[in-house]
């Protein structure tokens, strides 16, 4: 173990602090000094004692916690003494009472907000969502406490490394679902890119430090590039009188690793891997027209694609985002991005919310936002919210990190729904009664469905009928959570009717077979018929997907088992394991669990992982363990709401199992293609094939083929022996092979 020295760590924390101080100095009133000292001992003589799974002292965490909201979120005293504090009530004995008696109810306030809920949860439920539900009830009175959250999930992600494999995909994942969301949504644009680039690094750590080995090889010829793009129109805009900053500023990885995934393109053919930023000096009624004329010389040199003009200047993002994006072509034949704003509006770009309240106290913006438009609807939608934490989690996460659509009743009046809202959302917009009796609409004075989405400026007209109920496929056509929350009340109801109806049947049945509905009973039908919870069951009896002679079936495969073991079936679990012997079950050397036991488990379908894949295993409420891949599409949101039932997972070395997996494959139609493709698969890697399918369009073709691989070596072999194929453009792996039929 590595000594200590006590009296070195001491002066670091000193050094810390004081350069705290320094950065907080301009923003300081009277007295805030000392609250901030105050805060400082408090949280020092906290954590005396403690210390990171970095080994250092954990005070280091708080500092540098309320660093970042001085340096890089631009907060003041009352976020520096709470972020000094944020820790000490959940890792000590000090209570909120003590906080409060101390630093007053405001900081009190956030601190509770930060604090995360402790007791025990019941099984279904998330103790990450309730937390986040909680921290967001605290956003409705004071926005700072997501503001400090964003600064300790920061510092959480940049020390990540000294964390447990596990602990890191869990915080990595809930960062990527949650956090990062939410810094864009608050406009603080260069955090949110930091932390997916974090996400990407601790998820998938090969691709991370390929793109950015990539990144810092390119950096020569890139710096030189963007000297030679500015040259012509620095000197035009200076001698046009205004004063501005140039600079290139080089796409994130995270945003780069997008780019190659969606495109299925390698790092060389992502173009435009950075933008020109040009931040004007003007005054703020100056703005716009500065603006405009730094565009119009910079389309003097350049030609712009008419397709790709932004202007958030005239109408800013939701998040109070405002900047003049246009894409031109250089002279050496690439696509370059241009980014023109203010000085205000760089500011309010890169710290978000907190300069968006600078400048509206200096009165150099006096409009409200949308950014303060959109903390209104949070408050709306909290107050309004009574599903499980986890519904609303993906109700807020769905809604409130999307841009707005404007809608207009038939009188005039404007309702603000969110991005990709239906005629059906508007209804329920107006009222629940509205919209559980709705039948379609008309928009602009024409007749369209429920699903028909809505554009900006479209005036809406509801058409109902008495005769209209709702139906479970209604929550795929609407977007909003206020009608998805009212469409599942209203569900509700119904559901509860059609189990009830559902119980008599089967008590009538058991009846008929001498046989009593006990607990018992109910939890070995529950097993039989694979549902989740006997309200499931009782309600598939009552909608006749579960027919009732099915039941006799249930009695003669109960009663045949305890003939066959001699025994009586105690319990569920005991059950379940009769079905499982009789129905069978795949069994593959997966090591699962701290002690890497061997134990059941399925491969999920959303990934198909193979060995060499890094996985974890995830407990489903009714199929055991389910194994997904680590860049699984589904894996954030698992990790985030459900981290608690996720266990780990690791190949051990394998016997020669072959797995499913799919390859799509694109090239230049030719003659003896499939050919020479079944020629590499078949005789040279000896890999067996289940199906093969290729389309053909105008000379290209696009090819699926679904196969049996042993790992992902056998895998990475086959994929570089067919891109050697004469015409073969790309091959890569296929996740969903549902797609591939």
């Amino acid at each position: 173990m590595q000594a200590v020295d006590i009296e070195e760590e001491k002066r670091e924390i000193i050094q810390r602090y004081r350069r705290l101080l320094r950065l907080a100095k301009p923003l300081l009133k009277d007295g805030d000094a000392k609250l901030i000292k105050k805060a400082f001992n408090t949280s020092m003589e906290a954590h005396r004692e403690m210390r990171r799974k970095s080994g250092e002292p954990y005070i280091f965490h708080p500092l540098s916690v309320a660093q970042i909201c001085v340096e890089e979120i631009g907060l003041g005293t009352t976020s520096i003494v709470a972020a000094l504090l944020h820790d000490v009530v959940e890792d000590t004995d000090t209570s909120i009472a003590d906080i409060e008696r101390e630093f007053g109810p405001k900081i009190a306030k956030i601190i509770d907000g930060l604090t995360k809920i402790s007791g025990v949860f019941e099984y279904g439920s998330s103790q990450q969502a309730e937390n986040f539900r909680k921290m967001l009830l605290t956003l409705s009175e004071d926005v700072r406490v997501i503001l400090v959250k964003l600064a300790d999930r920061l510092h959480n992600m940049r020390t990540l490394g000294s964390m447990p494999r596990n602990k890191q995909l869990k915080i990595a994942s809930e960062t990527i679902y949650l956090y990062a969301p939410l810094a864009h949504r608050l406009g603080l644009y260069t955090i949110k890119s930091e932390l997916e680039d974090l996400n990407l690094k601790f998820t998938e750590p090969d691709t991370y430090k390929s793109i950015a080995n990539s990144i810092s090889q390119t950096r020569a010829s890139r710096n030189k590039y963007i000297r030679s793009f500015v040259r012509p129109i620095q000197s035009a805009i200076e001698k046009s009188g205004l004063t501005v900053e140039i600079k290139g500023r080089p796409k994130s990885i995270y945003s780069i690793y997008n780019k190659m995934r969606k495109q299925n393109i390698p790092f060389e053919e992502v173009y435009d891997l950075f933008a020109i930023r040009i931040i004007i000096d003007t005054e703020y009624e100056n703005e716009k027209a500065a603006c405009w004329q730094v565009y119009s010389i910079v389309t003097d040199y350049y030609q712009p694609n008419p397709d790709r003009l932004r202007d958030w200047i005239s109408t800013s993002k939701a998040n109070g985002y405002e900047s003049l994006h246009t894409t031109v072509m250089s002279h050496h034949g690439n696509w370059v991005e241009v980014q023109i704003r203010s000085r205000r509006m760089d500011d309010i770009a890169e710290k978000g919310y907190a300069a968006h309240w600078k400048y509206k106290e200096n009165k150099s913006n006096p409009q409200e936002s949308g950014l303060e438009q959109w903390i209104t609807r949070v408050r709306d939608m909290l107050e309004q919210n009574d599903s499980s934490a986890i519904e609303f989690v993906d109700d807020f996460r769905s809604n409130l990190f999307q841009e707005e659509v404007f809608a207009f009743t038939p009188k005039g009046d404007l309702r603000t729904l969110p991005h990709g809202a239906t005629a059906l959302d508007f209804a329920f917009d107006i009222h629940t009664q509205i919209g559980a009796r709705c039948i379609g609409a008309k928009v602009n004075q024409k007749l369209v469905p429920l699903n028909h989405v809505l554009k900006n400026g479209d005036q809406v007209e509801i058409l109902t009928s008495s005769k209209q109920k709702p139906n479970e496929g209604w929550l795929r056509l609407v977007v909003s959570s206020k009608a998805k929350s009212k469409i599942k009340d209203l569900l509700k109801e119904e559901r509860k009717a059609a189990a009830a109806e559902g119980k008599e049947i089967v008590l009538r049945k058991l009846k008929q077979m001498k046989l009593t509905l006990s607990s018992e009973i109910l939890d070995q039908l529950v097993a039989y018929f694979g549902t989740k919870t006997p309200l499931e069951f009782f309600f598939e009896v009552g909608k006749g997907k579960i027919d009732s002679k099915d039941i006799k079936k249930f009695k003669d495969f109960k009663e045949g088992n305890i003939q066959r073991n001699g025994h009586k079936i105690q319990d569920a679990r005991a059950f379940e394991k009769q079905i499982t012997e009789v129905k069978g079950k795949d069994h593959d050397l997966l090591l699962i669990g701290e002690d890497m036991d061997v134990i059941d488990y399925k491969f999920s379908k959303c990934c198909n992982p193979i060995p060499g894949d890094e996985v974890f295993g995830f407990v489903t409420v009714n199929e055991g363990i389910k194994i997904h891949r680590t860049s699984c599409p589904n894996a954030p949101e698992l990790l985030s709401n459900h981290g608690y039932r996720v266990v780990k997972a690791k190949w051990a070395s394998q016997q020669a199992i072959a797995f499913l997996t799919g390859l799509k494959i694109t090239g230049t139609d030719r003659m003896g293609m499939i050919n020479d493709i079944t020629k590499v698969i078949s005789d040279e890697l000896k890999v067996n094939m289940r199906s093969i399918t290729i389309d053909t369009d105008n000379g290209i073709f696009q090819g699926g083929i679904k196969l049996y691989i042993q790992d992902t070596k056998h895998l990475d072999t086959l994929i570089r022996k067919l891109e050697e194929i004469s015409d073969v453009y790309s091959v890569s792996r296929y996740d969903d092979l549902e797609q591939l039929d």
